[in-house]
């Protein structure tokens, strides 16, 4: 195959449209046009060496490879303002494989419950710890995937290392881990059981129409060990906006990712925890593929990045100014981020290094050449 293999050209070529309902249509179709002539664009012009380019826009799906990249970027930017001078902990919520059928059926109702589990799990811990007994802050990112885009829920979820107390008092974390791993995954199983109990009494699992079969599955998983997964803590700034840069807008699989296409097989790199973080090479059909990365698409308007506690959006600021007072550290302006967030309309010439490339042409979008939407 002439060309690099990307998720766009796999979609292109492999992508049956008839099965799809119009919320994946939609988001199949933008994934295509990203960056061609159906987007639109604009055409650019060095003022040295007067060298016109074209450039397509981006489609800024959340689940195109080629748009991430700069999503992420832009709204880590916006989380530095929002960074303690604390340790931070990472700490891993795993949804039994058990349940990856009501995930196909109810992705909204499962997804929603697991955020809601995790914070309670959490914000009860933060209130009932001897030494802490406060309200904890966390930002949560919801994962669906696995290396080999199997099925693989779970939430990401960064902490700052401590809570804010009713008299506005900060109680730092004193253990490297957070919380004890096992008391964590215990609690957080039982608070998700009884959830998904609720929503099949409320009818909203109705897809699921066997009440004995719901009964089973849920106490099979009350007999189960559940896996949180808790990582080391992490003191510099920088290092937790990167950090957390990596889980904050992270695609099923990324066009780095793709190795090659040999006929009808899509060849792609994963990387194997069971057998020591090993890089190993995995080959699907094509249609195997996009089938997969269709299990990841979210349902619409779902929010996959949330913030909790004193990090939630309604009272952030104000707990945040709360926190640096009482860490005794001035709350640091955001007046130059503001001003330097703005959009540029000139670029340096990477042509002849000397010149700035500037618009001279905007290009409309082409509804001509056919969409998805409409097939």
């Amino acid at each position: 195959m002439t060309g690099a293999v990307t998720v766009q050209s796999v979609l292109n070529q492999f992508l049956v449209t008839e099965s799809l309902d119009s919320h994946r249509r939609k988001v199949c179709s933008r994934l295509i046009d990203c960056r061609t002539a159906r987007m639109g664009g604009m055409e650019m012009q060095c003022d040295q060496c007067k060298v016109r380019t074209v450039h397509y826009y981006g489609c800024r799906d959340r689940h195109c490879p080629q748009c991430q990249g700069r999503a992420s970027q832009q709204w880590c930017e916006r989380q530095r303002r929002s960074l303690l001078p604390v340790p931070y902990f990472h700490l891993v919520f795993t949804l039994p494989h058990t349940l990856n059928g009501w995930v196909q059926v109810h992705p909204d109702v499962v997804y929603r419950r697991l955020f809601e589990s995790v914070w309670n799990t959490l914000r009860q811990f933060g209130f009932r710890t001897k030494h802490l007994q406060g309200e904890l802050g966390m930002t949560a990112v919801l994962h669906t995937w696995g290396q080999n885009l199997s099925r693989h829920v779970h939430v990401h979820c960064l902490i700052p290392g401590g809570v804010l107390t009713e008299a506005g008092e900060w109680h730092r974390a004193k253990h490297q881990y957070l919380f004890p791993v096992r008391a964590l995954s215990r609690r957080f199983r039982g608070r998700m059981v009884s959830s998904l109990r609720s929503s099949a009494r409320a009818g909203e699992l109705h897809r699921l129409t066997e009440p004995e079969a719901i009964n089973s599955v849920l106490n099979d998983l009350m007999a189960k060990d559940w896996v949180v997964y808790a990582r080391h803590c992490l003191n510099q700034a920088e290092t937790v906006v990167d950090y957390l840069a990596r889980y904050s807008h992270r695609v099923a699989i990324s066009n780095g990712r793709l190795l090659a296409q040999e006929g009808e097989q899509i060849v792609f790199r994963y990387k194997d925890y069971r057998d020591g973080d090993r890089q190993k090479a995995q080959q699907l059909d094509g249609v195997e593929f996009v089938r997969r990365f269709l299990m990841h698409i979210l349902p619409k308007g779902f929010m996959r990045i949330r913030h909790f506690g004193y990090l939630s959006n309604r009272t952030r600021r104000q707990k945040l100014s709360v926190i640096h007072q009482a860490l005794q550290r001035p709350v640091e302006s955001d007046v130059e981020t503001l001003i330097h967030s703005g959009t540029s309309c000139a670029w340096p010439c990477t042509r002849c290094d000397d010149g700035m490339v500037y618009r001279v042409r905007q290009i409309p979008r082409c509804r001509t050449l056919g969409s998805l939407v409409t097939a």
